[in-house]
């Protein structure tokens, strides 16, 4: 096997745990009780994005007063609620990859745009003892597609950036991490990502183990 990555990061919703769906349940009645509906269109236009990004969306569409503040809250504890009622579900592959790499001892991070109320939700099922760092939408005052979140794994992990590969499932985390200059193994979920340098497409995270991280963190052939 080729050197290991420096550092693994995986990004949360729709690449390591399938919360899309709860997403846009949530959404659904943040919007309804806005006087608007939610439709797929819109949720593909947000997804990878931050819940501030949602919120602006929402409120502009709907055309409602409210504070964003407040459909905030509606959206947050709308979600909470759901995960902690209906558990999380992992996506496929993603157990077994999470064990695998934390196996070899690299240092990893979770990397999402959620709230820390969230992700926090998501681990306990997850498994916090996966991750040496988590960075959320709380921790940085851009979020994806800034590169922002992934500056901030890089730092934390101590890690040349070129390194680190990144698992991300949206064009807006792909476009995070490739401008923090990380490789990226792309999972598209909602939306299709195309092939790139320094970029691998995988249909599932069944597809994915330790040596393909390897392979994507090796230097280019000169």
């Amino acid at each position: 096997m080729s050197d290991l990555p420096g550092a693994v990061f995986f990004d949360m919703d729709g690449l390591l745990v399938d919360t899309e769906k709860v997403w846009f349940e949530v959404e659904a009645e943040v919007m309804k009780r806005l006087g608007g509906s939610w439709g797929p269109d819109d949720q593909e236009h947000l997804v990878g994005g931050s819940l501030p990004s949602t919120v602006a969306y929402m409120l502009k569409t709907s055309g409602s007063d409210t504070d964003p503040a407040e459909v905030a809250e509606w959206m947050l504890g709308g979600m909470t609620a759901r995960l902690r009622e209906g558990g999380v579900e992992l996506m496929p592959g993603a157990g077994a990859l999470l064990r695998a790499v934390r196996a070899t001892g690299v240092p990893t991070a979770l990397v999402t745009s959620s709230a820390r109320v969230v992700a926090e939700q998501c681990l306990a099922a997850i498994g916090r003892h996966f991750f040496d760092h988590v960075v959320t939408g709380d921790d940085v005052s851009r979020t994806k597609p800034d590169p922002e979140p992934y500056r901030l794994a890089v730092a934390l992990a101590r890690v040349e950036a070129r390194r680190c590969v990144v698992l991300e499932d949206s064009p807006n985390g792909v476009t995070s991490a490739t401008a923090a200059g990380c490789r990226v193994v792309a999972v598209p979920s909602l939306l299709p990502i195309p092939p790139a340098p320094g970029r691998m497409i995988a249909g599932s995270l069944t597809q994915v183990d330790v040596a393909l991280l390897a392979r994507v963190a090796a230097p280019s052939e000169p």
